[in-house]
């Protein structure tokens, strides 16, 4: 297209904050106002995304749409474009915002400053997905920690400073090191074009791209979150308010999955390889110690917090098989885990604004007085399980089938934690909607309200229907991820071919 589609979808929502900056007064008509700016803001967004996925070529390695100004001659510049690995990124987030928007309706103090905060989010987090300079990317990443952070500090619960806090922190300082390596990158290219560094013949030398990999990882390592700086998540998941909980869980976790296929493998081919022992121990530990904690806790969001970390280590595993079908399920899995993960707090929400409380002892029964809630909680509980003809079932396969294919024994041990999340997530479930009715505070407690089930309705319909037909991401990801592995493969051999030269 000859008009910049990527950058109208990035700075749209911007459109959105400056409509509510500009109304005045801060009673409830200036309130209902800017709740309804965001959610047409945010539908907007949407619709034109979906514009560049109709328009997306699925059979195209390379990257689509591509937008370039050049704003630091020999620096860096503007750079945009995707390809299948960022698009179903760049829908994912459009997607969920507008439903986070619906699910925040009950918020009633400073309703116009937190709209504004999840429209910047927006755009920061799609502006992620689609960068092609890694000066830009970097700038596109770090802003993101600021409407979350002040997401968590304001409107989060009482431990809510302490947790934005930390959150804060733990993503800033792994990105330094992201820094270091994209500075690094520049003095020795001379660019931050990441189509031109994907290009470099020859590439950076072996030692080089092992150092830039780990402080890319690092980085996403943190963002993801993988074991053991995963700490962070679970406390901001718990402080978050209800829709404040569903991005973390969806975009902003995938911006650190997506770094790792999108820039840090690309650019150095030749690391993966050697680094391979390290990520597989990492993932390993990850879905298995995760999931037993999970199964201690007795706060709803903590649990579903450690079952994000679980599921995961399956991400990391299964681009680090460097097989077509481990990729593929990585790619999957995060896109699956957004809109389940993202359900499964927004269902815990339902319950929380009608009793206050996320502890699992102060439930029990509910499905005598909410069979609706319990219909739809099962639902995405199985899709966390990874039941078959849920969208769960498709990535977890395809990472431990990729991963088979070249470690047995870490396939294994990864299956093991699809059992742990049967055990948590089925215990969850039972203590919540099962068993007798007998607590006084639940005898009169109601079931969903049409907003409530107007907000879930996608999600479920997408989880059973990429449940079913995986095809149309499978697709879109196809061409991306077959080049991500030729671009290995032939760094291998290089450095196969240099090492035996060596020798002789």
């Amino acid at each position: 297209m000859s008009w910049p589609i990527l950058s109208l979808i990035t700075f749209l929502p911007l459109v959105g904050v400056a409509a509510i900056l500009l109304a005045r007064g801060d009673d409830a008509a200036a309130d209902n106002y800017a709740r309804w700016t965001a959610l047409w803001t945010t539908l907007a967004t949407f619709l034109l995304s979906l514009v560049v996925l109709f328009g997306f070529k699925s059979g195209v390695a390379g990257f689509q749409f591509t937008e370039t100004h050049d704003w630091i001659p020999g620096l860096f510049g503007y750079r945009m474009g995707v390809d299948g690995i960022s698009m179903p990124f760049v829908i994912l987030t459009t997607f969920l915002m507008p439903i986070c928007i619906l699910a925040s309706w009950y918020v009633t103090r400073r309703v116009k400053e937190y709209m504004i905060a999840f429209l910047v989010l927006e755009m920061l987090m799609v502006g992620v997905f689609c960068a092609l300079d890694l000066v830009l990317f970097y700038l596109f990443f770090e802003a993101g920690l600021i409407p979350m952070f002040l997401i968590i500090g304001i409107w989060g619960g009482p431990r809510r400073v302490y947790a934005s806090f930390k959150f804060f922190l733990y993503t800033l300082l792994g990105s330094v090191l992201m820094l270091l390596a994209v500075i690094a990158m520049y003095w020795h290219s001379g660019t931050t074009d990441i189509e031109k560094l994907l290009a470099l013949n020859p590439g950076f030398p072996v030692g080089m791209q092992i150092w830039l990999w780990l402080a890319f990882f690092a980085s996403f390592a943190v963002k993801m979150p993988m074991w053991p700086v995963h700490t962070w998540l679970p406390d901001a998941h718990v402080e978050a308010p209800t829709a404040g909980s569903a991005p973390p869980g969806g975009p902003p976790l995938k911006m650190g999955g997506h770094g790792c296929p999108r820039s840090s493998v690309p650019i150095s081919p030749g690391a993966p390889p050697s680094l391979q022992p390290l990520v597989y121990t990492l993932s390993v530990v990850a879905i298995v110690y995760t999931s037993l904690v999970a199964l201690m806790q007795e706060d709803m969001k903590k649990l579903i917090a450690y079952s994000s970390v679980a599921h995961m280590g399956f991400v990391t595993m299964g681009i680090f098989s460097m097989t077509r079908q481990g990729v593929d399920g990585a790619v999957f899995q995060m896109v699956s885990h957004g809109l389940v993960s993202g359900a499964l707090f927004l269902c815990v929400g339902v319950i929380y604004d009608r009793m206050h409380t996320r502890e699992i002892a102060a439930y029990g029964g509910l499905v005598n007085r909410m069979p609706l809630y319990a219909a739809v909680f099962m639902l995405f509980t199985m899709a966390n399980v990874g039941l078959p003809a849920t969208s769960g079932f498709v990535g977890e396969f395809l990472t431990i089938v990729g991963t088979f294919q070249v470690n047995t024994w870490v396939a294994f041990f990864a299956a093991t934690g699809v059992i742990l999340s049967a055990g948590y997530a089925l215990w969850l479930y039972w203590r919540v909607v099962y068993g007798p009715l007998d607590k006084p505070a639940l005898a009169h407690i109601p079931d969903m309200t049409p907003r409530e089930l107007m907000t879930l309705a996608p999600l479920a319909l997408l989880t059973l229907y990429y449940g079913i037909h995986p095809t149309p991401i499978l697709d879109v990801v196809g061409a991306s991820v077959e080049n991500l592995l030729q671009s290995i493969q032939t760094a291998v051999a290089g450095t196969e071919q240099a090492a035996a030269i060596l020798i002789k």
